[in-house]
């Protein structure tokens, strides 16, 4: 009489099994390593050229007010050069899904892991982290080379001074915010070059329909938009409070510190279950 055994049931991947897979498939990604060296070199090229250019200008200068003229922290986080980091990340964080989705091996992660949301969260956690630490070291760089150049004029700010750590601290948590958005899109277009122009159009198009300053309601929606929060995250308290020197132009309905964190907070939290929606709902 014989007998048969049955097959052993494979045991179900765990949750840090499927970190370890979203770890190797990003790191495998070898045009990520040459877009987030650009998206690194640029931003702190444009700042650190700012900030020389400052140094130069009051070196020049035979008024003695240009030294108290010129915010030390705005050349550390000039706009422009994080509005390139911000695309960037998002870019890579939308490449981990529409790469998938691209090649056709979305197929495969779900045949070995029917789970899609454990699939999705682990891209998550993967992408979050690792554009954190990326945002962290540029972010760093940028405020520590700036303030070095304008140490040789005495005007440059320790991390210490007030509003520099948040500067740092919103401009590093930018990236995997973006990245996060970058995400959620690429999960629902699932094209690259069609979720490069989402990205931009979200980013940083959409953003300047509400500049307006006629209707708070228009500039209220402008206030929730990420770059928006960042730029009151980065913003020198000191200068914002100082009576003195060139007129300013002042917002009627500034974005406050608080309601930027939060802005950031509510962006992750959307663009992730925006990106779980996506993926769960639709075939591959």
């Amino acid at each position: 009489m014989s007998t048969t055994t049955p097959a052993a049931a494979e045991p179900r991947a765990r949750f840090g099994d499927l970190l370890a897979a979203e770890w190797i498939k990003m790191r495998s990604l070898r045009s990520s390593y040459a877009v987030l060296a650009a998206g690194a070199l640029v931003p702190i090229g444009i700042c650190v050229n700012s900030a020389r250019s400052n140094v130069h200008l009051i070196e020049r200068s035979a008024n003695p007010d240009q030294r108290t003229a010129i915010d030390p922290l705005h050349a550390a986080f000039v706009p422009e050069a994080f509005q390139i980091l911000m695309v960037v990340a998002a870019v890579v964080g939308a490449a981990t899904i529409f790469g998938e989705y691209a090649g056709g091996m979305i197929r495969t992660t779900f045949a070995a892991v029917p789970a899609r949301r454990s699939v999705v969260a682990a891209k998550v956690v993967v992408v979050a982290a690792v554009m954190l630490a990326y945002g962290a070291v540029v972010a760093t760089a940028s405020f520590g080379v700036t303030q070095a150049i304008y140490d040789s004029v005495r005007i440059g700010l320790p991390v210490t001074a007030p509003g520099a750590f948040r500067a740092v601290a919103g401009s590093a948590l930018l990236a995997p915010v973006a990245a996060l958005v970058g995400m959620a899109l690429g999960a629902l277009v699932r094209n690259a070059a069609g979720t490069v122009v989402a990205i931009v159009g979200v980013l940083l198009l959409l953003p300047r329909l509400f500049e307006g300053e006629t209707y708070r309601w228009v500039k209220e929606i402008g206030n929730a938009m990420p770059v928006s929060a960042w730029t009151a995250l980065v913003e020198n308290p000191a200068r914002s409070l100082q009576p003195e020197g060139p007129v300013r132009w002042v917002s009627r309905y500034p974005v406050t510190v608080t309601e930027a964190w939060i802005v950031f907070g509510a962006w992750a939290l959307v663009a992730v279950a925006v990106a779980v929606a996506a993926v769960r709902r639709r075939d591959v």
